[in-house]
Order: structure tokens, then sequence, then C-alpha cells
């Protein structure tokens, strides 16, 4: 029994490596590619998107705009990267927050059960991201990052 024992902890020890490494990654890559494809689109469309901006009566569209567009461009590649993750990861955050409060206020408060707050959670919607990026600031980028090797790089250097 204590071999079973010993053995299942090892392969959970495994598995959890794994997560820890990919899990993160996996994230990192979807939403970082999913913030960059947004800001770049916001980018080329400038014009359209202070015009959205000045409709949702957010203060100063035009400067807003052209800074979420290349928040959501730098933050997707930084996120890809792994490189100031947290840091960016709560920077997104507050884009998604903005979101939530202006343009999509409406997608779960006109939910009616369960199902509707579930399928109005899981569109790419500023809740999912929002979740994602809430996953990334606990838990942070992973192993597979460059956070993590620049980590190791400089912890080395105080050590020695």
């Amino acid at each position: 029994m204590h071999k079973l024992i010993a053995q299942t902890k090892n392969a959970w020890s495994f598995i959890e490596a794994f997560l820890h490494s990919f899990v993160p990654l996996g994230l990192r890559v979807l939403f970082g590619y999913m913030f960059f494809t947004a800001g770049y689109g916001k980018l080329m469309n400038l014009d359209g998107v202070t015009q959205f901006f000045t409709s949702l009566h957010i203060p100063a569209p035009a400067f807003n705009a052209a800074f979420v567009g290349g928040l959501e461009c730098v933050g997707g590649i930084m996120l890809i990267l792994g490189l100031f993750t947290r840091l960016f990861a709560f920077l997104l955050s507050g884009t998604l927050v903005v979101a939530y409060l202006t343009a999509h206020s409406g997608d779960l408060a006109a939910a009616k059960n369960f199902s509707d707050w579930l399928e109005a959670f899981t569109k790419a919607s500023p809740f999912s991201f929002l979740l994602a990026m809430g996953v990334l600031l606990a838990f942070g980028p992973g192993k597979a990052s460059l956070d993590a090797a620049l980590g190791k790089f400089y912890g080395k250097k105080k050590s020695a």
C-alpha cells in the first residue's frame, strides 16, 4: 500500500510539474495572441475606435483608443514571451474592467439563468479574458517564460 501511495505521489508530482509549465504557457500564447490582434485592429482603425469610445462616453476617446490599442499590442507580445507577465496581466485587466463597465455591461445582466450566463462568459468577451489574466496574476507565467529564465539568471547572479 505504501508503494502505491509513493507511486501516486510521484505521478502527481510529474503531472503537476508538467501543468505548471504548460498551462500558463497555453494561456499566455492564446490570450496574448488575441490581445495582440485586438490591439492591432484598434490601431488600424483609430477613427472608428475613437468614435466608438466617444459613444460610450469614455474620456479623451482619441487618446484612450490609441493607448488601449498600443497596450493590447505590446501586452499581447509580452504575454506570449512571458516577460513582465504579471505587470501586463494587471494592466490589461484594467482595460477589461473598463470594457465590462462600458461596452459589455449588459452581457451578464441579460442572462436569465446559468446557461445564459455561461454562454455570455465563454464568448470572447472581457469576462473570459479577465479570468485568464487573473490566473496569470495569481500563478505567474510558468516555467516556460522569459520571466522564469530571467529569475534563474538573476537569482544565480545574487548568490555568486
